[in-house]
């Protein structure tokens, strides 16, 4: 199946090329291309539409087609929403409508076939719906896709037809807050395959810190060949949490690999229901060892009747100062060796990461038996180039000199 998205502001623009290129489908995706951008437009979406119009020409056929399927797409919208799916004007129309998805057409000199897809702005058609205000939504929830195929497993180590998938999934008519990274920058490090097997919650808090996530999806398909060129199954499986908890399992099959693009997209939307299910029915609930816990206060006690303890000064300053200092982590390597670093500088007596941002700048606790302007200067005293800032110091080590003539052993001409 080939689907173009085409956005509402091309449709003339299409109509031209229509003009001398009738019955080629438009938009198609290269196939080596790289993974596609996340689709977080939050838009709602209708697929299936069957039309079958004519016209005088192919392009009026076709302009006719498209405007049939707006109105057939906008009635069982506005149905699903509970709102009777009464007609709008066309202009209406015009001003709701983001784009037309053409799953499958057929266009002849006087009349258009086709299976059609239309999306509808949630910003303009919200309001019309009633669900301007987004409805209820699951806390955000991120995506970790993982693909087996051959007896290997894939998430974000490499691209993907599982991630691709999800990439181009539409998420508006969902209730579930979906988090789906881009697989740049550290994600292939943070988010693989053993990251799935890992229950710590630790680690997991750290990784979620990361996206902005309250817990994690791990949707997953296993991919099987029956032969050479035969047919295609995929076992899908919604599954959740640190725990990878099962929550249901799907089985799809396509008769070749031509097909398998439409069988993991079918997988997605089968997953999706899936977890909205879960989501109803309390059982896809956010897991209490992934919250944020605050610390219990102290109470602060009565100075009446307390014992009175003699001590001195210097025993009060031995506690220190807390600073919080700035350092570069591009890797998990580089986070131990700063924190081995600070705790070498004489007057340390603790220091721990507080927030890690791999292939970023973390930020370290640092108890120090000084003032902060000390601090900086034993650091600096150590290599250290130093950036002062109220309560905070930002840290790198300074770049090596260049090699003077006389050391490089050549000999002035």
């Amino acid at each position: 199946m080939i689907v173009s998205r085409l956005p509402r502001v091309l449709f003339p623009l299409l109509g031209l090329v229509l003009a001398g290129s009738a019955g080629v489908v438009l938009g198609q995706v290269e196939s080596g291309a790289p993974i596609a951008p996340v689709d977080d437009s939050g838009n709602f979406e209708v697929d299936g539409i069957n039309v079958d119009v004519s016209g005088k020409t192919s392009l009026e056929a076709r302009a006719a087609g498209w405007r049939l399927a707006e109105r057939k797409a906008w009635t069982l919208l506005s149905k699903r929403f509970g709102q009777g799916g009464g007609a709008v004007s066309d202009s209406t129309l015009d001003s709701i409508v983001s784009g037309i998805i053409v799953e499958n057409e057929n266009v002849g000199p006087n009349r258009y076939i086709a299976r059609l897809g239309v999306t509808f702005s949630r910003s303009r058609a919200g309001s019309m719906l009633g669900v301007a205000g987004g409805g209820f939504r699951s806390p955000p929830m991120l995506v970790l896709p993982i693909e087996w195929s051959g007896g290997t497993g894939v998430a974000f180590e490499q691209q993907s037809d599982w991630r691709q998938a999800w990439a181009r999934f539409r998420t508006g008519n969902s209730s579930i807050d979906y988090v789906r990274p881009a697989g740049t920058g550290p994600d292939s490090l943070l988010l693989n395959v053993g990251q799935a097997g890992r229950p710590g919650r630790g680690w997991w808090k750290a990784v979620l810190d990361q996206y902005g996530a309250s817990d994690v999806l791990i949707p997953t398909v296993h991919l099987y060949s029956a032969y050479p060129g035969g047919p295609v199954i995929g076992v899908f499986e919604a599954r959740y949490g640190p725990d990878n908890q099962l929550i249901r399992r799907y089985t799809l099959r396509v008769n070749n690999a031509d097909g398998v693009g439409a069988l993991l997209d079918a997988g997605v939307a089968r997953i999706d229901s899936a977890y909205q299910d879960a989501l109803k029915g309390g059982i896809l609930r956010t897991d209490p060892g992934l919250a944020y816990v605050p610390p219990v206060p102290t109470p602060t006690p009565s100075l009446e009747n307390l014992p009175t303890i003699e001590t001195n000064a210097a025993a009060g300053a031995a506690q220190g100062t807390t600073i919080d200092v700035q350092f570069d982590t591009p890797d998990a390597a580089a986070v131990n060796a700063g924190e081995a670093a600070m705790r070498a500088v004489p007057g340390v007596s603790s220091a721990a990461t507080t927030s890690l941002a791999i292939g970023g700048i973390s930020v370290m606790r640092v108890v120090y038996g000084g003032d902060q302007t000390a601090l900086a200067a034993a650091l600096q005293a150590r290599g250290w180039q130093v950036q002062s800032g109220t309560g905070v110091l930002r840290i790198h080590r300074a770049a090596a000199p260049p090699p003077s003539p006389a050391a490089s052993g050549q000999k002035a001409g």
